[in-house]
């Protein structure tokens, strides 16, 4: 009787991988790795399938990756992509009696108008129209798909772009990065299947909650590229280890790693690190080449601006971005003036002239050159910031967060370019017809991408999630 027990003490401790290791000579392991596709492991019957594995789609996919140019502190729309005539006319009046009493996200109220400094023109066979703040972005016109009625709700930096990023002003949910790689993976496992960089001396507001996994296993959270020296921190062993000694560590260690894992299966952290060291071990042959921008021609690098000092810094970033894509990365950030550069509550003039100098010709060079590449029909291009300004002023002469209207556009990944979308009213404060939130964004980007928003879904706690919180709408009118 007691031995019995025992026996069935012993086969309960055992897990289902190891009873299929331990039971018929072994041959239900056999199956096990070959279902798990883990060829070329040295412990392939006790390797997990990868949860970045590439995935199937809802849906035909227009794009393969996406590529989110974030302008930190928020763009004037106004001053970029949606002239409003009647800032001209009521320059220096009070917002008209129809708007009731407005007061602005810094608690402002009664300001004047503040008119628009900017010349206008119709740019493309499209005609869309572009201020002369953004040349270069006006000689691609004809790819753009540019939504003038987008609102949100934070009314700050931190809530604004806390919910640009994860559909929430609050921290604790996964960013639009991870729910792609959640849906979809990666189709190159020796890279990172989402990458974040940040332009400028500072830090964007929120730091990494910004491209975290929230609730999702860590695994899904977006790798930060340095912005000098290596490009991915800690990735280069020490010149006195050889590969072979270092993969006999690595096994070893993931053996002991996965032994403590197995007991601790609620810990989504373990398994992450557990994959990053393998992911490292990999990327120490494949991301040196990946990021090397020597092998671009002097044409290339000029193209993105990597010759003029104002440009070289997001020039570099917009390039790394299409060689990340380009080699199967899945989703890109490449954000633009680090710290809330573009937040120009005084002296608007001198910050977006030297704003959109820095990113014009970097943006409008990675749309070029995707396209003569092939690459733009597959490859999701959106740029935006966290929200846009007002048509009122703040201290004479800037403009405070307007999250209730402004303007983001998309370009590539099958979106139906050189048109307009949406509106705001006559001086740009609300958007008015066919208004996009937050929400309404990221599921048009999942819809672009061939996942149908409402059928990917993570149990949390016993409650499925969505990206857009059961709340979101794709804009399935801008895809072609």
């Amino acid at each position: 009787m007691s031995t019995n027990s025992h026996q069935t003490n012993v086969h309960s401790n055992l897990s289902r991988r190891e009873m299929l290791v331990k039971s018929g000579g072994g041959f239900g392991a056999l199956a096990l790795a070959s279902l798990l596709g883990q060829t070329g492991s040295t412990d392939a019957a006790s390797a997990a399938p990868s949860p970045l594995t590439s995935k199937l789609t809802h849906h035909a996919a227009r794009a393969k990756s996406v590529i989110f140019l974030f302008m930190d502190g928020g763009p004037s729309h106004l001053d970029t992509f949606d002239p409003k005539p009647a800032l001209d006319k009521l320059a220096g009046k009070p917002i008209p009696e129809s708007f009731g009493r407005v007061i602005t996200a810094m608690g402002e109220f009664d300001s004047p108008i503040l008119p628009s400094k900017r010349k206008w023109k119709q740019h493309g066979e499209s005609g869309l129209w572009v201020s002369d703040w953004l040349p270069h972005t006006a000689e691609v016109a004809d790819e753009l798909a540019v939504i003038r009625s987008c609102w949100t709700n934070g009314i700050n930096h931190s809530g604004g772009i806390c919910q640009m990023n994860t559909g929430s002003q609050f921290a604790g949910r996964p960013s639009l990065g991870s729910w792609v790689t959640y849906g979809l993976g990666t189709e190159n496992e020796n890279l990172p299947a989402y990458v974040v960089m940040q332009e400028g001396t500072g830090n964007v507001i929120n730091g990494a909650r910004n491209w975290g996994a929230g609730f999702m296993p860590a695994v899904y959270q977006g790798t930060k590229l340095e912005k000098q020296g290596e490009p991915f921190a800690n990735l280069s062993p020490p010149s006195e280890i050889q590969e072979v000694q270092q993969r006999t560590e690595l096994d070893f260690l993931a053996q002991l790693n996965q032994r403590h894992a197995a007991e601790r299966q609620d810990n989504s952290d373990l398994e992450a690190r557990i994959r990053s060291y393998e992911l490292a071990f990999q990327m120490q042959s494949h991301a040196p080449e990946a990021v090397d921008l020597s092998r671009e021609t002097a044409e290339t690098q000029n193209l993105y601006g990597l010759d003029d000092p104002k440009t070289e810094a997001y020039g570099r970033h917009c390039l790394l971005a299409r060689r990340l894509v380009e080699r199967g990365v899945r989703f890109v950030q490449c954000y633009h003036g680090a710290g809330s550069k573009w937040d120009a509550h005084s002296k608007i003039e001198d910050n977006h002239t030297r704003m959109c100098g820095g990113m014009d010709k970097p943006v409008a060079g990675l749309i070029k050159d995707l396209r003569q590449r092939g690459l733009l029909d597959q490859t999701l291009v959106v740029w935006g910031g966290e929200f846009g300004r007002t048509p009122q002023s703040e201290k004479g002469d800037g403009r405070d967060h307007n999250p209730t209207g402004f303007t983001m556009w998309m370009a590539g990944g099958g979106v139906r370019s050189g048109q307009a979308y949406g509106t705001t009213d006559e001086v740009g404060l609300h958007a008015v017809e066919d208004r996009l939130h937050v929400h309404d964004i990221h599921s048009t980007v999942l819809h672009l991408m061939g996942i149908d928003h409402r059928k990917l879904v993570y149990l949390h706690k016993g409650r499925p999630e969505r990206i857009d919180q059961n709340e979101g709408h794709a804009y399935k009118e801008i895809a072609s």
